[in-house]
């Protein structure tokens, strides 16, 4: 009895600690992250007006209509593409 007690206490430690060091990984990626954030912000693009685009963001109509029908083709039929633009 006194081997099961030993184990089962062996258990209680090692599970506490795995989940202590996992706690503490979490909270220091989190602080981490905000931290990069608060130093180095990523820049916003700026949104493009729709009068205003150029003709490089222009995709081909052949481009466009072999996407929609990959895409009709891969979700038999249940979804479309509504805009389709270049990065």
């Amino acid at each position: 009895m006194e081997k099961l007690f030993e184990s089962l206490q062996l258990m209680v430690i090692g599970l506490t600690t795995v989940f202590s060091v996992l706690l503490l990984v979490i909270y220091l990626g989190k602080g981490l992250i905000a931290l990069v954030n608060k130093i180095a912000p990523e820049e916003e693009k700026p949104k493009a007006v729709a009068n205003n685009v150029s003709a490089s963001n222009v995709v081909d109509p052949n481009v466009a209509q072999a996407i929609n029908m990959a895409i009709s083709q891969l979700t038999a039929g249940k979804s479309q593409a509504t805009k389709i633009e270049r990065i």
